[in-house]
């Protein structure tokens, strides 16, 4: 009787899990989309975004140190400026990029644009030799380019510069997961941790960041009277607020994934990523109003197709490897291991996790 049990428990945990990583990941599109309606200054978004997702990442360091006694990574000068920066760069721009979108594209567009980052992503893996090159790749690449053709083709709502934007920012995230399985592997680092991770790339990406939004916003924002030209404090605390609940709702996006993957399998964010997505669109179109016709369904379908055979390859192909060195435990007692698993759709944040006995670091 108690097998049964010990299942269902487990069952229900896993359930939660995806539950708590569909409110974040769904819940930031949506709250940025929101908040571009009326603040339409999305690379001070990011910056302030990223300045939180900072600060809980220290607390988060500072409350696991006194948790185990363990004294947290902190990189020297020279591997933080050759080996951090590169993939803070390209994260920073892929998120920018991202969000600086939102305010052209609907949520449906943006979406499935997003979801093409798996093309990118296989492309820079091979560049790399991250991932073995087979004929499957071919038709997983044709799934999803054919897809997003048949979602754009005629689309009522399409936005030639926000689509742009988006599919630059899906290139840019090719190039931010290759570099960060790289740089997560390098177990010399120390970088294992998604705290640790975020909490060394934060202040990069900002820096990275701020010179594109100085060029593009720094002016009109400096004479907004939303934030620097108030003349009631209310409004300028309003903003404020709802500018760090964003940065709260990245920061869970990424935690949520490092949980689900620690506490289940990383084949299961891949599959939940998948649903999530048919979720999120569901969603635009009754809540949004996100036009949509049978073609650009078809597309969406098309699209999903693509992805699956891919998590469905990787997940054979893992299957049948032989251990190699860049695998890693998952019986680590913080459960410091790489989820290279993160999608390309948020746009917003690194995690890590287990991966059941053990699996080689993959990209998805």
């Amino acid at each position: 009787m108690a097998f049964p049990v010990q299942f269902l428990c487990k069952g229900l945990r896993g359930v939660g899990l995806v539950l708590l990583y569909y409110a974040f990941s769904i819940g930031i599109t949506f709250y940025n989309k929101w908040l571009m309606k009326g603040f339409h200054y999305p690379l001070f978004m990011t910056l302030t975004h990223l300045t939180v997702i900072f600060c809980l990442s220290a607390l988060t360091r500072r409350a696991m140190h006194c948790w185990t006694g363990k004294p947290r990574v902190i990189l020297n000068w020279t591997d933080y400026l050759l080996k951090v920066a590169p993939t803070a760069l390209a994260t920073a721009l892929d998120i920018g990029l991202s969000n600086w979108s939102l305010l052209f594209i609907t949520i449906s567009l943006y979406t499935m644009t997003k979801s093409t980052a798996v093309l990118f992503i296989l492309f820079f893996s091979l560049a790399f030799k991250l991932e073995e090159s087979n004929p499957f790749l071919i038709v997983v690449v044709l799934l999803i380019s054919s897809g997003l053709f048949m979602f754009t083709y005629e689309s009522t709502q399409f936005n030639l510069e926000g689509f742009v934007m988006v599919l630059l920012a899906s290139f840019i995230g090719g190039i931010r997961w290759t570099l960060t399985q790289i740089l997560m592997q390098k177990s010399e680092l120390g970088l294992q941790n998604p705290i640790d991770a975020m909490f060394h790339l934060q202040p990069l990406m900002f820096f990275g960041l701020f010179p594109l939004f100085l060029f593009n916003e720094g002016v009109s924002i400096s004479t907004s009277e939303k934030l620097f030209r108030v003349t009631e404090l209310s409004p300028l605390l309003y903003s404020l607020c709802t500018l760090s609940i964003g940065g709260m709702l990245a920061f869970g996006l990424g935690f949520s994934e490092f949980l689900l993957v620690s506490r289940t399998s990383s084949l299961t964010l891949s599959i939940a990523g998948i649903f999530k997505e048919v979720c999120t669109l569901l969603l635009a179109a009754s809540v949004m109003g996100d036009k949509m016709n049978a073609l650009n369904w078809l597309g969406f379908t098309v699209c999903l197709c693509g992805i699956s055979l891919h998590v469905a390859l990787k997940t054979y192909y893992s299957k049948n490897k032989v251990p190699s060195v860049r695998q890693l435990s998952s019986r680590s007692p913080e459960l410091e291991l790489p989820l290279l698993q993160l999608s390309r759709y948020d746009a917003e944040d690194s995690a890590a996790g287990g991966y059941g006995d053990e699996e080689e670091i993959t990209l998805h």
